[in-house]
């Protein structure tokens, strides 16, 4: 959701930019803009079919001019409605992000570099970003995890070099196709994580290399065929349940939790745009003062009820 702690306030805007914050307001011109980001998109990938393009190429590019158009429009208004507080416009990272894509989408293509500023179009469909504030919490949500990301792929990168280095001595010998080297045996240990045919890996080992040969065997003549079942299982099971059922799942955690934050701070200051959130902490001792009031005055009424024959209502 946009910053909206540096919008100036309503009284300190002249005509122009009252009618222009009204305008941007409107529920309607939102989805109007939703709509027009996902039809550039659109155009953005039709443009990629040869075929579409030397039959419907004239339309696409007149469509492609309209919609630029109507972005420079829609900045314009955005910048109106800042009056003259319009360098707050920039302070605002939602904003900055919508006025740089909008601002290259305007850079000539006449040049020798056109296929490549042709490129800097599909930046459009990222506006999407700024159009969809639940997609701005799940990016606020990502950033802000992104410290305690840190710490669990540390984690994981330990996980990976012990178990790497552990590999490469048992079953080096026997399979130095995946287990030959250390970075060998990391981007093995990669193909298990991920849960991709991690079992040939463990097959391999656990039968050996003569039994059952990994791919590229032959260029390796130097193996010797080790079965190693007990070895081999202790060592492919752990790894899989440490590194895809616990440390992966920190990723998934740590994601959630700056989720949560995340809402819990978009809603604070949906409050605080409206007023309402200056106190919050006052709010809810407030509303537990009523609801206490609420109890007591219902037992009240019960007691005085049940005095009064025994609460059958009167006829």
């Amino acid at each position: 959701m946009p910053d909206t702690r540096n919008r100036p306030p309503i009284d300190a805007l002249g005509p122009a930019a009252l009618v222009a914050h009204g305008l941007i307001g409107r529920p309607w011109f939102r989805r109007a803009v939703l709509w027009l980001i996902i039809l550039a998109s659109l155009v953005v990938g039709i443009e990629t079919y040869p075929a579409a393009m030397s039959r419907y190429g004239e339309a696409l590019r007149l469509i492609d001019k309209v919609i630029i158009a109507l972005f420079v429009v829609e900045i314009t208004l955005r910048l109106l409605a800042y009056g003259r507080y319009w360098p707050r416009f920039f302070l605002d990272p939602w904003n900055v992000f919508d006025f740089v894509i909008v601002a290259v989408c305007l850079v000539p293509i006449n040049s020798q570099a056109a296929a490549a500023l042709r490129l800097v179009r599909v930046l459009r469909a990222l506006r999407l970003l700024t159009a969809i504030p639940q997609l701005q919490i799940v990016i606020g949500a990502l950033l802000r995890s992104l410290p305690s990301i840190g710490y669990v792929g540390l984690l994981l990168v330990l996980l990976f070099y012990v178990y790497a280095v552990v590999g490469t001595t048992l079953f080096g010998k026997n399979d130095p196709a995946h287990f030959g080297t250390l970075h060998d045996a990391a981007l093995s240990l990669l193909r298990a994580v991920t849960l991709e045919d991690w079992t040939d890996l463990y097959y391999v080992q656990s039968l050996g290399s003569a039994e059952y040969p990994p791919p590229g065997l032959d260029r390796y003549p130097d193996a010797e065929p080790q079965p190693m079942p007990v070895v081999a299982a202790l060592y492919f099971v752990s790894f899989v349940i440490i590194g895809t059922m616990i440390v992966l799942n920190l990723f998934i955690g740590v994601v959630i939790s700056s989720m949560t934050e995340a809402q819990a701070e978009n809603a604070r200051a949906m409050l605080e745009q409206r007023g309402e959130g200056e106190d919050l902490g006052a709010q809810l001792a407030a509303m537990e003062r009523r609801m206490q009031e609420m109890t007591e005055h219902m037992a009240a009424l019960r007691s005085a009820v049940e005095r009064d024959g025994g609460g059958r209502p009167r006829m």
